[in-house]
């Protein structure tokens, strides 16, 4: 089988690679370039001033050094503006809304299996492959997917948007594999990667100080840091789009007070809401309203599923009741905390990926809890 393989550079997508050429596919690489930056300026928040080679070149170099040592063609294609239209704008606006987005979900979506699986449908490739620890489960004419053997490495949570069809297109390798047997693999063959760290910046443009690089895109403008609890001001803020639901410090807030969490934040007036440890049940919800839903199985109009609200968060058993195709409310009468508007609901059944959508509104009992948080400042 004729195969592209999307090489990042690091040791997932380096053995993915190596195991489907061993396996008797006709493989070939290629390395995706998404980020110009000098085009956009990243390295003001980037901890790399000094180095004269910015980190998506040291990661093609380091992708070249693969192919060379596997005798695999690299080729490399370039989807900077799609990046920048479809993935980064969203990215940007979402924040500046006070919301938290998932610029890794929109990249898979957008880039990994959109722009880049048509490039290998019109190059001639019958499948692409990737090193996301993930993996397809066929019986007769259909697959199913599901979580990866190594749950400490699935990315099944990043795959919800990804269409069926491009799923269908795409070959997991590592899906039955441990991170520790990857490793051992990359050092059996010797490769330059092998002890590479894992990625976890944002998709393609790397890892940086986030905050100072959000502020190239979005201007600091400071407010007041409200004690939900107390409604005394605490503190002050340098940009309530700088802050995420949950969030356990970074306020800049000493003495006597905190340890305090994330609970709100009031984009039009510019406050931001926290409440101490103790306190912590403003964080909680007990329903949410889900949108922009991607199915990849089919199921019935209401369920009980279980959902994951961030990627490193256990699984919660919730009820869904479909609003519309592509929207539905969930219920967890056991509440769940710092489910968060603009990240993404995920939903499975017995490991196997059902879909995902975007959180729009979280609720407490019939209050939306956006809502009550500013009520409560303003009428004490």
């Amino acid at each position: 089988m004729k195969i592209l393989v999307g090489l990042s550079g690091g040791v997932d997508s380096a053995v993915a690679a190596y195991l489907l050429k061993q396996a008797g596919h006709e493989v070939t690489c290629c390395f995706m370039r998404n980020w110009d930056s000098l085009l956009n300026n990243d390295t003001l928040g980037n901890n790399t001033l000094d180095d004269p080679v910015c980190p998506q070149e040291s990661d093609y170099n380091d992708a070249k050094d693969v192919a060379d040592a596997l005798g695999l063609e690299l080729l490399r294609s370039d989807y900077v503006e799609e990046y920048w239209d479809m993935v980064f704008r969203n990215f940007i606006d979402e924040y500046s809304r006070g919301r938290t987005p998932n610029p890794d979900i929109l990249c898979n979506k957008y880039i990994k299996f959109d722009s880049f699986l048509n490039f290998a449908k019109s190059n001639g490739f019958e499948k692409i492959a990737t090193g996301h620890y993930f993996k397809g489960v066929t019986s007769g004419n259909e697959t199913h997917y599901y979580k990866a053997a190594d749950l400490s490495k699935d990315q099944s949570y990043f795959l919800a948007q990804v269409s069926k069809e491009a799923l269908d297109y795409t070959l997991f390798p590592l899906g039955d594999i441990l991170k520790s047997e990857v490793r051992r693999i990359a050092h059996e063959l010797d490769l330059t990667i092998a002890d590479k760290k894992d990625s976890t910046g944002i998709c393609f443009i790397g890892e940086r100080n986030f905050r100072e690089f959000l502020k190239n895109y979005i201007p600091m403008r400071p407010g007041k840091i409200i004690d939900i609890d107390t409604l005394e001001t605490v503190g002050e803020h340098q940009g309530v789009y700088y802050y995420t639901i949950g969030q356990r410090k970074g306020f800049g807030i000493g003495g006597d007070r905190g340890p305090y969490y994330c609970v709100g934040k009031d984009v039009k007036d510019n406050l931001l809401y926290l409440t101490s440890v103790k306190n912590d049940h403003y964080l909680d919800s007990d329903s949410a309203i889900i949108s922009g839903i991607n199915w990849i199985e089919e199921i019935p109009d209401e369920m009980d599923l279980e959902c994951k609200f961030r990627y490193r968060q256990a699984d919660n058993p919730v009820h869904l009741k479909k609003t519309s195709k592509d929207t539905a409310v969930l219920t967890y009468p056991q509440k769940i905390k710092a489910v968060t508007p603009g990240q993404q609901a995920v939903f499975y059944k017995d490991g196997m990926l059902l879909g995902g959508g975007v959180i729009e509104n979280t609720y407490l009992g019939e209050w939306n809890v956006a809502e009550w948080l500013d009520q409560r400042v303003k009428n004490g």
